[in-house]
């Protein structure tokens, strides 16, 4: 399997067991070795007192983005640590698209930039997230690594 092959692979077996993304209506829009975009709809059930979408649910959507960029090597691979800048707000029925890139992967540490845009292109939220590959882990069984840590 080429590389695309085993981050598609990757996205499949991680995002069976996803409820946290399915649930709030997350959809993976691609993925790739080191890379990943997701959407979601700002829904009723989203909004805080402002009448605005909750940080946390922006969050949340670029952390799941961050998860399949990093796992889509087929190494299971954790957060250590993530930042994150709330630039705009987000409405009801706003589609909020999250696009992952890998910026530094060495060893079992990796550094990823994710943006939040609206439907307009507006960034909404830029998320700086770190991660850690445990050692001997894979995604999906049986299927080689393409980073091999």
């Amino acid at each position: 399997m080429d590389p695309q092959q085993i981050a598609e692979a990757a996205r499949d077996a991680m995002w069976k067991g996803d409820r946290a993304s399915q649930g709030l209506g997350m959809k993976i829009l691609a993925v790739g070795p080191g890379t990943a975009t997701m959407s979601m709809v700002v829904r009723e059930d989203m909004l805080n007192g402002h009448d605005t979408c909750h940080g946390g649910f922006i969050t949340t959507l670029a952390d799941s983005t961050f998860a399949f960029a990093c796992n889509a090597y087929n190494d299971v691979t954790v957060a250590s640590g993530f930042d994150v800048n709330l630039m705009a707000a987000a409405k009801l029925g706003d589609e909020l698209t999250a696009s992952a890139v890998e910026i530094s992967k060495s060893g079992r540490t990796g550094v990823y930039d994710i943006t939040v845009r609206n439907q307009k292109g507006q960034a909404i939220a830029a998320f700086r997230g770190r991660s850690y590959t445990i050692k001997g882990k894979p995604v999906v069984a049986g299927l080689p690594s393409t980073r091999g840590v």
